[in-house]
């Protein structure tokens, strides 16, 4: 696999696979555009600050940490593009593993990448891991998890898989394919009366009886007799054949649920003419008809988030002493190096950068405090380099007033 090196690659592009062989990246052109544009409003005077990784992680992370009940797609679409790799890499050694032909890496890939909001559920930055290396000790668990489900799924027979099935399981799958609350009661009561009366024939058997005329019939008579007290609502009764039918129905839609199928980018698309589902994802210069009304969107969704922290960060800001206050706009506003800072204030160039960065972890400590989180060495050290990504941000938007001594933060890095 070929590593990706820019910053806009990282955060706007996705694996591609020819056959089951990795075999490029694949821009998607709305993330690439959105990259461009956030990357577009960072002030050049630190030009690390572009390309610092850790800082647009935890950037991306917290938009989504704080829209989670309901995540722009682009956000989400940010992050996922970010862990490619380390899923790439979890579905590679996951395979390794495995009986040979059994299931190929692109396969065992779009497996692992589905569990992208689980990673971001779990991962717990004040911990000290960076995401990447978080994800590459998760997504292995996860996809083992996928394949045992797969396993027995695909090698239970129905009647087993009726069996085996828990009830918060069923009930997942009739949700899942939109059946209403009646429906779901009365499939819930046939698999009962299944399993109450389909038994092995002793203790410990490895193989279970065949179905037979005589079973169902048994089944459907129990169906009717608890029908009535149980569900109300369900005034006819059910004979053995419809009741054979809804049972293998259920084990169609549970089957299906734990053993979904794989979607391919290279899947035919259906009644279009030709073409795969690939074909969909834009390119960097083709235009979005969309766009416009994404990013208003994505503008009033980030404008209501950043109101908290924004008032946070204000006032940690109008806290410190004077003279940190005058090294913050000389450095960030002005463009002053520390040199320049020095001969300026008369203070030597250690107790500045001693200055720049106490600073920035004063910010953060306090932004912590007011936002209600307790505050953590490790989040601390890694939240500094996203602090200032933002101090440039804000004091970049100012006007050039070196004897202004108001500070007023407005933090958008947007």
């Amino acid at each position: 696999m070929r590593p990706r090196q820019e910053l806009i690659d990282l955060f706007s592009t996705f694996v591609q696979f020819a056959g089951d062989r990795f075999s490029g990246w694949v821009s998607d052109g709305r993330l690439r555009r959105q990259m461009q544009q956030r990357l577009a409003t960072v002030p050049t005077a630190t030009a690390e600050a572009k390309a610092l990784e850790s800082a647009w992680v935890l950037y991306w992370y917290e938009h989504w940490r704080q829209e989670r009940d309901r995540p722009s797609p682009l956000v989400f679409g940010h992050l996922s593009a970010y862990l490619q790799e380390a899923c790439y890499w979890a579905a590679t050694r996951t395979v390794r593993k495995l009986p040979q032909s059994q299931y190929p890496v692109s396969d065992c890939f779009q497996m692992a990448i589905a569990e992208t909001a689980t990673v971001l559920e779990r991962f717990q930055p004040e911990r000290g891991a960076s995401l990447k290396t978080f994800a590459q000790m998760v997504f292995p668990s996860l996809l083992a998890e996928q394949l045992r489900q797969r396993q027995a799924a695909h090698f239970c027979t129905d009647l087993g898989l009726l069996r085996r099935v828990s009830k918060k399981r069923l009930l997942e799958a009739l949700r899942q394919v939109g059946l209403g609350p009646g429906e779901i009661a009365q499939y819930q009561l046939a698999w009962m009366c299944f399993n109450a009366l389909y038994v092995p024939p002793q203790a410990g058997a490895k193989s279970l009886p065949a179905a037979d005329t005589n079973l169902w019939t048994q089944i459907a008579h129990l169906y009717n007799e608890e029908h009535p007290r149980q569900l109300p609502g369900a005034a006819t009764d059910c004979p053995p054949a419809r009741m054979e039918q809804w049972l293998m129905q259920c084990v169609r839609w549970v089957r299906s649920y734990l053993y979904p199928p794989i979607d391919s980018l290279n899947v035919a698309k259906p009644g279009e003419g030709g073409g795969e589902w690939q074909d969909d994802l834009t390119q960097p210069g083709e235009p979005s008809l969309l766009l416009e009304l994404i990013n208003q969107e994505e503008e009033q969704t980030r404008q209501a988030q950043q109101q908290q922290l924004q008032a946070a960060i204000a006032t940690a800001l109008t806290q410190l002493d004077a003279e940190t206050q005058t090294i913050l706009q000389l450095y960030y506003q002005h463009g002053f190096t520390q040199q320049e800072i020095e001969r300026k204030l008369q203070l030597t160039q250690p107790k500045i950068s001693r200055r720049l960065k106490t600073a920035r972890k004063t910010l953060v400590r306090q932004s912590q405090v007011a936002l209600n989180i307790t505050p953590d060495p490790d989040r601390i050290e890694a939240m500094s380099a996203a602090i200032g990504v933002w101090l440039e941000i804000y004091y970049g938007s100012l006007p050039a007033d070196p004897s202004s001594a108001a500070v007023v933060l407005e933090a958008k890095p947007s």
